[in-house]
């Protein structure tokens, strides 16, 4: 590029902004419906053809058209960390018109519910830095109760619900992990996300969704404390998930991706096809309830533990689970015992704490990434989760420079009594992870989840730069304007 002729160059570049937004504005005003979907003129070219085959092959390529899948990019804020919020959350339009509802992301769940205003018990503050909010049907013009007889309902309990009748809500209730429950009814009513309509930037949506409308909470749920928000929202691959539905809406692929960034906070959380980075993946296994994969073996710097050939085998019913809704790692009692042993022996003069009754911690003041061991999990064809000293580890207490570890005894047990592995978010952090549905299959990379990912938008082919949020957080807002001003300085530069 001559830089001697800057006078041209700034004229162009008005030119091009000019032209830019004209077909902005002639496009905006093509958008129609609640969905912002194209719409394509119909012209008379059928007129007096007597071809059904061309009619039908038509057709079929126009709903190809009007249901084509479309990007989502949810803006992701908190921190995995066992010391902060633990939990990462996004934020939701509910209703019509839309009110904002603040929900944990939850690959191990598979519906999204939020705490309704007849809730008998529900949190009422929250530490995280959001104003809670309760959902009340009757304020939405657009709710719409779920009852027992409808398909939704029969399918979601795969047959009838004993004592139907036609005037009973679908009841839902669901019990996590950690000994927390919630229940209520199904409601129907419009859910609004952000379509990405280019880089960096996004367009309100919305869908008909069916969810949770959450009456009865107990255990952490109900209660204010410091990681309180008004609901879950489920990214599992039932039928009855915000992703399956708007799936089989034609809204979207069955393809998600999450960078969770327990540095900085927040990170990338985006549905649709990432082309950029590159990640290799590893076969999902069938038929199961939450995203499990085989894991092979484990090493620990560079030692292979030895196991039993069939520990992880999930034929067995032990099998391994990536699920972002858990904070910790949690492992089979002969692997853990292995793996505290040799990451201990790196360090005999330690001196253990165990703190909150779960932790075990230690105080360090070198870096841990040079005196403890790197994990390495192998997991069919080839692909490994390496997890580095300062993703297992975590600070305590950073003035008294207190360490915890992140593993944990697996507390998951199947029917038959064996100890299920469980990879959760502090081992997940800082990894771009891609589950890919459509494939079967899911995969991850290191990667800098405060930076950008490339999504293609299945209805056009564009590739989109989807970049990282942090909620409640200035940064969100730089980081964008950044990322912005470098995409539109090398399309300048390259120019």
């Amino acid at each position: 590029m001559d830089l001697r002729g800057g006078g041209k160059v700034v004229m162009l570049v008005w030119i091009i902004l000019i032209v830019a937004a004209a077909v902005e504005i002639c496009l905006t005003s093509t958008i129609t419906g609640a969905n912002a979907n194209l719409v394509f003129q119909v012209e008379s070219r059928w007129k007096g053809s007597k071809s059904l085959t061309q009619i039908l092959s038509h057709d079929a390529r126009r709903r190809g058209r009007v249901l084509s899948a479309v990007v989502v990019d949810l803006e992701l804020g908190g921190n995995g960390l066992p010391t902060a919020s633990g939990l990462y959350f996004t934020k939701l339009g509910i209703g019509s018109p839309p009110k904002d509802y603040y929900v944990q992301v939850d690959t191990g769940s598979d519906i999204l519910w939020v705490n309704c205003v007849d809730c008998m018990r529900c949190p009422k503050k929250s530490s995280i830095g959001v104003e809670l909010a309760l959902y009340d049907p009757k304020a939405s013009k657009t709710s719409a109760l779920i009852y027992c007889d409808q398909e939704f309902c029969t399918n979601t309990y795969d047959g009838p619900l004993p004592e139907c009748k036609s005037d009973t809500p679908c009841p839902y209730s669901i019990s996590y992990g950690d000994g927390s429950a919630t229940k209520g009814n199904y409601v129907k009513d419009f859910l609004t996300f952000n379509r990405v309509d280019g880089n960096l930037h996004t367009a309100p949506q919305n869908s008909s969704i069916i969810f949770g409308c959450g009456s009865v909470q107990s255990g952490t749920l109900g209660s204010s404390t410091q990681e309180a928000l008004d609901g879950i929202l489920g990214f599992g691959q039932a039928n009855s998930s915000v992703l399956s539905q708007l799936a089989a809406s034609g809204k979207v692929k069955k393809i998600f991706s999450h960078c969770l960034d327990n540095i900085r906070g927040g990170g990338i959380f985006a549905i649709g096809e990432v082309v950029d980075p590159k990640v290799k993946t590893t076969p999902l296994v069938p038929k199961m309830p939450h995203y499990n994969v085989n894991l092979k073996d484990i090493e620990v710097d560079g030692d292979v533990l030895q196991l039993p050939t069939d520990i992880f085998d999930s034929g067995n019913g032990k099998g391994t689970i990536i699920d972002s809704g858990t904070t910790l790692s949690y492992l089979p009692t002969m692997v853990y015992d292995q793996i505290m042993r040799k990451l201990l022996a790196q360090q005999p003069g330690l001196k253990l704490y165990l703190v909150e009754e779960q932790f075990t911690c230690f105080q360090y003041t070198g870096n841990v990434d040079s005196g403890f061991p790197v994990v390495k999990f192998h997991f069919e064809d080839s692909l490994t989760l390496k997890v580095y000293p300062h993703d297992y580890l975590f600070t305590y207490n950073e003035k008294a420079d207190m360490w915890c570890i992140g593993w944990q005894k697996s507390v998951a047990q199947t029917k038959d009594g064996n100890d299920m592995t469980l990879l959760g978010d502090l081992v997940l952090s800082n990894k771009l992870v891609i589950y890919d549905l459509e494939n079967m299959a899911i995969g991850w990379t290191d990667y800098n989840c405060s930076s950008s990912i490339k999504v293609k938008d299945a209805s056009t082919g564009i590739i989109h730069t989807v970049g990282a949020h942090n909620i409640g957080s200035a940064s969100t807002f730089l980081i964008g304007r950044i990322l912005t001003f470098f995409l539109l300085l090398t399309a300048i530069l390259n120019s």
